[in-house]
């Protein structure tokens, strides 16, 4: 049985601080998760966490106020829940730079163990929207590819590409026989990469993607749209991924516009 960090007994009018310099009461959870962050700080990745019952007695607060202060820490990602075995201190985030390379070539920089499992390859007919991104004519076939990506054995996104049929045609096969998608497309079609243009939003994780992805429902989630060209500025694939938003962040360098 798991061993529990034990925390000091911690009053909730300790937790407010000096209420009367700030000019207004600080709510209770916010106190706890200062403390908590505090005990995070110094326990290493995969340490367990008291239960909620635990922490309310220590810190003599409600569970409802314990639930607030571990929800908002889960999902900043500084907090693990595995369901059925409890909550553990995060491991840091992992932090992709916001660049045209592949999933793998992107957790293998990082000393990661990039992992993908294919959920869906189906031909489906290209609704209005999809065509004009892609560049073929509405009801045109194309390949949508849904795949589960892990790192290090941990699943992190879920990801569903789709590329027009007329040009690749046979990729199908190619894919169900495993390996990177951008090297098959470079081997066996010839493309080349060009640039891509890339959104980011938030969302909250549908039931399916929560199962998928070991994170309980509505849990927000990073959402990525990225269309992607080629050499000679033809558009080659359209990509909407979905990433934990607990256990993933993005980086950016950014240079003063030219002139």
């Amino acid at each position: 049985m798991l061993e529990e960090t034990v925390v000091p007994t911690v009053r909730a009018s300790e937790m407010a601080g000096d209420e009367h310099s700030r000019g207004q009461r600080e709510p209770k959870y916010w106190g706890l998760k200062r403390h908590l962050l505090d005990l995070l700080r110094e326990l290493p990745p995969g340490t367990p966490i008291p239960t909620e019952r635990t922490l309310a007695t220590q810190f003599d607060v409600s569970r409802t106020t314990v639930r607030q202060a571990l929800a908002e820490l889960t999902v900043e990602g500084r907090l693990l829940r595995v369901q059925g075995k409890g909550t553990f201190a995060a491991a840091p985030k992992v932090a992709q730079r916001l660049q045209l390379s592949s999933y793998t070539e992107d957790m293998r920089a990082q000393g990661r163990q990039p992992a993908s499992r294919l959920l869906e390859a189906t031909e489906v007919s290209a609704e209005a929207e999809l065509a004009r991104l892609l560049g073929i004519r509405s009801g045109a076939k194309v390949l949508r590819l849904r795949r589960l990506r892990l790192a290090d054995g941990e699943p992190m996104a879920i990801e569903a590409s789709y590329l027009p049929l007329g040009r690749f045609r046979g990729l199908r096969r190619h894919v169900n026989a495993g390996g990177s998608l951008y090297k098959i497309l470079s081997d066996r079609f010839g493309v080349r990469m060009g640039h891509a243009e890339e959104t980011i939003e938030t969302a909250l994780a549908s039931p399916d993607e929560a199962e998928l992805l070991g994170a309980d429902i509505g849990l927000p989630m990073l959402l990525l749209s990225r269309h992607s060209f080629d050499s000679d500025g033809m558009p080659f694939e359209w990509v909407r991924s979905i990433y934990r938003g607990d256990r993933y962040k993005f980086v950016a360098q950014l240079n003063p516009p030219l002139g």
